[in-house]
């Protein structure tokens, strides 16, 4: 070893590379050794040197000159393996104001075990290939199970093997072209389908190795199909958790818990560990009625058993909540026990539970108030009816419970209860349970359920009254035909070719107000008059054409009034001793139309009185919901908010009903407008500042049916908001309606968030997201905007949302 300062004489008397560096590293002066080592050029050596050895060189001599500046110990030196196989152990010496840097240089390994034993030992897949021709040379049995067929060439195996080895059209990759010997290997990735079928992620590690004018390729692949497996279960199940109130717990016998949810859970006791772990929830705060279900989770936890437990807990700062635990014991890598333990907070579900049962008891107690029969009908047989229905059929619920709709049908397997409903109207004949037999007139409409199932909900109408009054109509015809049979109609016989009148009756000459022996040889036109004669010969010319049966109904002038005559006509064939004939009956209907009319009129005008009827019972039956939730709110100041809320919601939806109380098609826009307007003035205790622009427009322009019930829910949640966010202030709004659509503005003080877009805004059930969920989105669009001081919300409705129906004017 050298001592500072070293003379170049000494240097080169020394056996082993010496090179004389300057400040910057760089070689000054080399002795005969290093000049041997490095080549005739030691400089050009030297800086190749440390470019092969790459950051590990440069590192070592940054760091061990900072070491020796400061009078401490130098790391030791990276060891160097050369591409002729020696080994080079380097150690840096100050010789101020230059740096010695000794080169100690060591023989290769001759005792490295040979490569086929590193293949056999190596679990991994493995191959050594020609660089130049691509000939696989060694492989091990893991390598020949991932690419059966024995292939002898790499350009053999399927094109994602081909990449991953880095082989490439007959050749190495570029990168592996370009690599050093103190390069790290080449690391290169696919997904892989096996020969079994099995999707697979390989890594393989590629190295091209050089000597004595050959290259070879060496190919280390590892199987990474697991570990991407798992990173990806254990991603989305650190996503679950920290995006969902979920507790989760891992038990072993022989270790405890040894794991927990590391988010937090809404639920603390005393700010310790979360109750959905479960070690923190105690039987104290179990609300009385879930204890069984507790107990029954303690067991499950005791013996390791699966178990799915649901009860409420009395937290003291969040109050009454709802905990799902679920309980999986399993088995881990040799045999070992595990149990997990999962809790979910599921107020929010079971809080929508209870309110969906309770708006499932206001749709049946509405139901039940009908005069319609409703019968609903599940997979297992009847489930409910309204009393109409158990009025009409003489039962109970509890008598025809789970059984299905034909027991309440004649034994008839025709009949529309014994097969599938179908979407039609349908009119059947139906027997109670104390023998009645009535018709009535219904449909049946299915809707699928939460598991998938179908539920049939039918409306059944009694006509028994109106078919018993069809019946006496009947009757009432055949008898008028007998006394048409036994009295004179008018008839008439013409001749076929002419039409000249051959043959008629009193009746007929009534008809013409003409004596018989005057219209005998006439004409149509002498019997009905030039215009209604003209009609007379064309449909005459049409019987005798067609064959068959032809009606007609004539209207005739008989003084003043008009008369309705129904006319039947019939081409008689000649026969051997009969001319060709046409037979002409008519009889006078006019009654009989002004009477098929009136009952029209009358079904009609029913028809309407039962709807309105309906939507009377209707907003009576909602006013009363909302009027519950007033006196609920009332008591419970803690859910008055959301109850208000609700209560306009009702109120709003209440309005429509009343105004379709008396009227007929599409409600008027501007009616709407104004109901909606009041409630939310009455709800809030606050006035609002109307204006309407429009004209004759404002009565023009009317909601359709569908949509009526959704833009007043969307007009009472809007200007609700505005009120809400106007600090008392003064909120205005304004009806625009013009021949394209209608456009209502609302505007109050305040500003809009930073950043504010309204199509980030979620849909619910209030505020802007129930708007969102509600409004049509072809024909209704909604925009907020900040116009100053004030925030502007405009709502713009297009048909068919909103109808166009000009309104009539008096006298017009």
């Amino acid at each position: 070893m050298f001592g500072p300062p070293a003379s170049a004489a000494l240097q080169d008397l020394v056996g082993d590379p010496v090179l004389t560096l300057r400040a910057d590293l760089s070689v000054l002066r080399a002795n005969p050794a290093a000049r041997e080592w490095l080549g005739g050029n030691a400089a050009d050596g030297w800086r190749l040197l440390r470019r092969a050895a790459g950051a590990r060189l440069e590192t070592w001599l940054r760091e061990a000159a900072l070491a020796i500046e400061a009078d401490r110990p130098a790391p030791p030196a990276p060891p160097l393996k050369l591409p002729d196989g020696q080994r080079a152990t380097l150690r840096l010496l100050r010789d101020r104001p230059n740096w010695l840097l000794h080169a100690r240089l060591s023989a290769a390994d001759a005792a490295e075990p040979p490569l086929a034993e590193w293949l056999a030992l190596s679990p991994q897949p493995a191959a050594l290939a020609d660089a130049g021709s691509g000939a696989l040379l060694q492989r091990n049995a893991a390598f020949d199970a991932l690419c059966p067929g024995s292939p002898r060439y790499l350009h053999e195996l399927p094109d994602l093997l081909q990449a991953l080895l880095g082989w490439h059209c007959g050749a190495p990759l570029p990168a592996l072209a370009a690599q050093q010997q103190q390069d790290p290997p080449l690391v290169t990735e696919t997904e892989f389908v096996d020969a079994q079928g099995g999707q697979r992620w390989l890594q393989a590690r590629l190295r091209l190795w050089r000597h004595a004018g050959r290259a070879l390729l060496l190919m280390q692949l590892e199987d990474h199909s697991i570990q991407h497996e798992r990173d990806l279960a254990h991603h989305q199940l650190d996503a679950l958790m920290d995006t969902a109130a979920v507790g989760l717990a891992t038990f072993q016998p022989e270790a405890g818990w040894v794991k927990t949810h590391r988010k937090g859970s809404p639920f603390k006791t005393g700010g310790k560990q979360p109750v959905a772990s479960l070690q923190g929830i105690s039987r104290d705060i179990v609300e009385p009625a879930s204890l069984p279900e507790y107990e029954r989770l303690q067991r499950a936890l005791k013996k390791g058993d699966g178990v799915e437990v649901r009860y409420a807990v009395r937290h003291p700062e969040l109050g009454r909540r709802w905990l799902l635990t679920r309980v999986a014991p399993g088995l881990l890598a040799g045999g070992r026990r595990s149990t997990s333990v999962v809790t979910l907070d599921v107020t929010a579900q079971a809080q929508a539970e209870n309110a969906l049962l309770l708006r499932a008891e206001s749709e049946r107690a509405v139901l039940d108030s009908v005069l319609v029969g409703i019968v609903t009908v599940g997979p297992d047989g009847i489930e409910w009816m309204n009393r109409s229905a158990r009025r009409m059929f003489s039962c109970e619920l509890d008598d025809v419970l789970s059984q299905p709709m034909g027991v309440l049908a004649p034994e008839d397997d025709g009949h529309v209860f014994h097969g599938e409903p179908g979407s039609e109207v349908f009119e059947c004949r139906l027997r109670g349970r104390d023998g009645r037999v009535f018709w009535v007139i219904g449909n049946a409409v299915q809707t699928p359920r939460e598991n998938g199932q179908l539920q049939t909900t039918y409306a059944l109408l009694d006509i028994d009254r109106r078919r018993q009054a069809e019946a006496q109509s009947r009757l009432a015809q055949a008898s008028l035909a007998r006394i048409i049979e036994g009295a004179p109609l008018a008839i008439t016989l013409h001749e076929a070719s002419s039409l000249r009148i051959v043959q008629l009756n009193h009746v007929a000459a009534t008809l013409a107000a003409q004596p018989e022996s005057a219209l005998l040889g006439g004409t149509p036109v002498e019997l009905f008059g030039p215009e209604q004669g003209a009609r007379v010969v064309a449909d005459m010319r049409e019987a005798l054409v067609s064959q068959t049966v032809v009606q007609r109904e004539y209207q005739v002038q008989a003084g003043p009034a008009t008369r309705i005559w129904d006319a039947r006509l019939l081409h008689l064939a000649a026969g051997h001793d009969t001319p060709e004939l046409l037979l002409f009956v008519a009889s006078d209907v006019t009654e009989q139309r002004a009477a098929e009319q009136a009952r029209l009129q009358a079904a009609i005008s029913q028809r309407e009185l039962l709807v309105r009827e309906v939507h009377h019972r209707i907003k009576n039956n909602l006013q009363g919901v909302a009027g519950l939730l007033q006196q609920i709110a009332a008591r419970r100041p803690e859910v008055a908010p959301v109850l208000k809320e609700a209560v306009g919601q009702v109120q709003a939806i209440a309005q429509v009903y009343g105004l379709q109380v008396g009227a007929t098609g599409p409600l008027v826009l501007k009616r709407v407008f104004d109901a909606i307007v009041g409630s939310v003035q009455r709800m809030q205790g606050r006035v609002i500042t109307t204006a309407a622009e429009g004209g004759a427009l404002l009565e023009d322009w009317r909601l359709a049916e569908a949509e009526a019930i959704p833009i007043a829910l969307s007009l009472n949640e809007l200007l609700g908001n505005a009120l809400k966010h106007s600090n008392d202030a003064q909120v205005r709004c304004q009806l625009i309606c013009d021949p394209r659509g209608v456009v209502v503005e609302i505007a109050n003080p305040g500003r809009l968030p930073p950043g504010f877009q309204l199509q980030n805004v979620r849909s619910g059930v209030s505020g802007l997201g129930l708007v969102r969920a509600l409004l049509p989105r072809r024909s209704a669009s909604l925009s907020l905007a900040q116009q100053g001081d004030d925030v502007l919300c405009r709502l713009e409705l297009i048909p068919p949302s909103v109808v166009h129906n000009p309104a009539i004017k008096p006298g017009s």
